[in-house]
């Protein structure tokens, strides 16, 4: 068969972490599912960015929640979502995929199967010393707690939350900011695609956004592409952001143009609040990418064979 070149799309400044683990897969022929699920883990298993896994910020509860998808094809898609105590949530949505005949289990079922799939509870882990510290400092404004987070009246929506809590957070000038979306293409010029996520932070308990959600969160048609997205999920599942982006590249809009369009239809269809932020990342089976965001900001992490690079998004719609 022939040889395509291998790449690799990571949202957010710590997409780095998430392309440095999957490019040596791609490079060495293995595949895209493998090289998207390992670049996932590691940010999910690095405790320095507090919107993944271990560090991720946790719910007005105080404790962790997980989220995530694994994607190839329309039939090779899984998914968990309000998962606790697991940190390793892509590796458990690949399960999912592989193992049983759902594409989504949730809550305590998500956990009892992790357990039966010989996956180690880490609950303590999961919470640092940073991500106490942000929710110490989100109680000392928001008392009540679960009572008030979330609820319309006179909420904020928390958009890059790690900004506001950034002393709380991280002696990093760069904090991380949200969900990791993994784009891979193998050298077989096969797509996969991860994406991983705490969930916003401070959430109502059982907040789900789009992060799990295959055709929002996620979507991948070898036929057609690969998109992911990132920020505000609620903004994104109205619009079914990813598979929006994909149908527009199979009528034949390039990667760009396709993610632009499907935040001109979120900015044409909701009242957009300032902090509002989307992203999209996209890629068709020629190898194609882009990156498009609603505001600045966000920043995606490229890999090809030659090199590795962490760039603003290719277009912002309201800059």
């Amino acid at each position: 068969m022939p040889t395509h070149s291998p790449i690799a799309l990571s949202t957010w400044s710590f997409g780095h972490v998430a392309n440095a683990a999957a490019m040596p897969i791609l490079r060495s022929g293995g595949s895209a599912l493998d090289a998207a699920v390992a670049g996932a883990t590691a940010v999910e298993l690095d405790p320095t960015v507090d919107s993944v896994g271990v560090g991720g910020l946790p719910d007005a509860s105080g404790r962790v929640s997980l989220d995530a998808c694994v994607m190839t094809n329309p039939d090779r898609c899984g998914s968990v979502c309000f998962l606790r105590d697991y940190p390793t949530a892509a590796q458990i949505a690949r399960r999912v995929m592989d193992n049983t005949i759902h594409v989504m289990l949730a809550g305590d079922g998500a956990s009892a199967f992790a357990a039966s799939e010989g996956f180690t509870p880490d609950a303590n882990h999961l919470l640092t010393d940073q991500s106490r510290a942000a929710y110490a400092a989100w109680r000392t404004v928001h008392p009540t707690g679960q009572a008030r987070a979330g609820l319309k009246a006179g909420y904020v929506p928390p958009m890059n939350v790690e900004e506001r809590y950034k002393d709380a957070l991280s002696s990093s000038p760069d904090p991380s900011h949200d969900t990791v979306c993994v784009l891979t293409r193998d050298t077989q010029g096969q797509l996969a695609g991860v994406c991983t996520t705490s969930g916003l932070g401070f959430k109502i308990p059982g907040r789900v956004g789009d992060s799990p959600i295959i055709g929002h969160g996620l979507y991948v048609d070898q036929t057609a592409g690969a998109a992911s997205c990132t920020g505000n999920g609620e903004l994104v599942m109205g619009v079914c952001g990813s598979f929006l982006a994909v149908e527009l590249m199979r009528q034949g809009r390039s990667p760009l143009e396709a993610a632009v369009a499907v935040l001109q239809r979120i900015a044409d269809r909701y009242t957009l609040h300032p902090s509002h932020q989307v992203a999209v990342i996209a890629m068709n089976p020629q190898g194609q990418w882009a990156s498009a965001s609603l505001r600045p900001g966000f920043s995606h992490c490229i890999s090809t064979t030659d090199s590795t690079q962490t760039q603003p998004a290719l277009k912002v719609l309201f800059p």
